[in-house]
């Protein structure tokens, strides 16, 4: 069995990674450093932005596989979907923005992320609920 919908949610969420990715690689370069940020505000930026995906994605796509493989309605699982991803880039773009601190995209995105992780777990609860209850 496939999984278009998560296989296209891991695809952007896999280019967005990329993206991010580069950034945090342009700074190594930069300043000839494979650990650590050199005391510079904004490759530590970089460095969270990409490592705040990277702890969100994986169990997110998890999820919606799970979702998906039992047969939660597919238009849920797609704005669910977006909603993750919208949310993972307002988050990337409030950091640099902000400059790692407050800004309203990072807060709007690490909202919509958890909001996204939130409906997703209550709905595989209720999903196995329905199943097995």
């Amino acid at each position: 069995m496939i999984l278009p919908i998560t296989g296209v949610f891991a695809a952007v969420i896999g280019i967005l990674l990329l993206v991010l990715s580069a950034v945090v690689v342009k700074y190594r370069l930069k300043y000839g450093k494979g650990m650590g940020t050199a005391e510079d505000l904004d490759f530590e930026v970089a460095v969270r932005a990409h490592g705040n995906l990277v702890e969100y994605a994986p169990l997110t796509l998890i999820m919606l596989g799970i979702a998906e493989l039992n047969g939660v309605s597919s238009g849920f699982i797609y704005w669910v979907g977006m909603a993750f991803v919208l949310g993972r880039i307002l988050h990337a773009w409030g950091m640099y923005q902000g400059q790692g601190g407050p800004h309203k995209a990072r807060m709007v995105g690490i909202l919509l992320t958890w909001a996204t992780i939130l409906v997703i777990a209550v709905l595989l609860l209720l999903n196995v609920f329905q199943a097995y209850g």
